[in-house]
């Protein structure tokens, strides 16, 4: 036993010499805002959430749905102007799909907490205004998130309570009513959501914990499988807003989050749901981006400005209000060197 207790100086000398464990560095790219809307018109923390709709037979005139939670929802076009704006009240997060009775945007209606609503309107792509269709009461909560699917002969609605719960709702916008066909549940506030058409994956951001796949369709089972957790690196609490930016054929493409904590976005490979890089809306003519809440992402086509597909990112922290910065998407792809 001696000649142990003799050694053990000289191991412990060993150990404080020895250099310290390497932690891996995560690289976080750089890119600027192309362009910016205009600021909303409410005070402190008032723009959330935005929505693109890409206009085949001319890219450049797509629109942009954007929240006001304590006042309603702007339609901008990519200039960042004002093209229309609803009283619709207190609507949190939005979201917008084309079906055979027109486009089809449904938000998160919030004015009664205790009673969770789905604020539905018709975007008029000739006029750029949104035509209201109605509210659907949707059960108890506070409305929180919001995202659509469509599919052939049906739509489909998943609102995020802000406790956590996920509601399935089968919507009928000839009636502006809605059933509840499913219920889902994580266990703390969840908000940011989207559902990927093409595999039927329904992705939730639970706040403080990480990012959530479920199986979108009714028949599908309702537990979550963890697709990644927030660990002050890649993904830094509050997780926020999702999007799809869907590219190739299958799968292909990449989830994005809003990793807000670190004023960030992390993106994450569709095909094998892997770590894919995490960039920030750097400093630059438009401004840099802060907290950012909800986000949208589409690729293809938006004209001269755009060629490369388009990402709108919520601005927390602009000057003189919170507003939504529009940047190209070929920028963050040749920035993450993804293919």
């Amino acid at each position: 036993m001696r000649p142990m207790r003799a050694a053990l100086p000289f191991l412990l000398l060993l150990a404080a010499c020895a250099p310290p464990a390497i932690v891996p560095v995560v690289q976080t790219a750089s890119v600027t805002a192309d362009a910016e809307t205009v600021a909303v018109k409410s005070g402190d923390d008032a723009a959330d959430d935005p929505a693109i709709w890409r206009n085949a037979a001319n890219p450049a005139a797509s629109l942009i749905v954007g929240t006001d939670k304590q006042a309603g929802l702007y339609v901008y076009g990519l200039d960042g102007q004002v093209r229309d704006f609803n009283n619709a009240g207190r609507v949190n997060n939005v979201d917008l799909v084309e079906t055979p009775a027109g486009v089809i945007v449904a938000a998160s209606d919030r004015s009664d907490e205790a009673q969770a609503q789905i604020a539905l309107f018709r975007l008029n792509t000739t006029t750029a205004r949104l035509e209201p269709i109605g509210r659907v009461p949707v059960g108890t909560g506070e409305a929180y998130g919001m995202c659509l699917w469509a599919t052939p002969g049906a739509l489909t609605a998943f609102i995020v309570i802000k406790d956590g719960t996920i509601r399935q709702i089968e919507l009928d916008t000839a009636k502006a009513s809605g059933r509840i066909v499913r219920t889902m549940k994580l266990a703390t506030q969840s908000e940011g959501c989207v559902v990927d058409a093409r595999t039927a994956r329904l992705y939730v951001a639970e706040e403080d914990v990480g990012i959530w796949r479920f199986d979108a369709r009714v028949s599908g089972s309702v537990t979550p499988v963890k697709l990644a957790g927030v660990d002050g690196k890649r993904l830094v609490a509050d997780v926020e807003g999702l999007a799809i930016a869907a590219e190739e054929a299958g799968n292909g493409g990449w989830l994005v989050a809003s990793s807000q904590g670190d004023n960030a976005y992390t993106l994450y490979r569709l095909a094998d749901e892997r770590f894919a890089g995490r960039f920030r809306i750097g400093q630059g003519r438009f401004g840099s981006t802060q907290e950012t809440d909800g986000i949208a992402v589409m690729a293809g086509d938006f004209g001269p400005a755009f060629p490369h597909g388009l990402m709108v990112a919520q601005d927390g922290d602009n000057s003189p209000a919170q507003n939504f910065k529009l940047v190209g998407w070929g920028r963050v792809k040749a920035a993450l060197k993804l293919r």
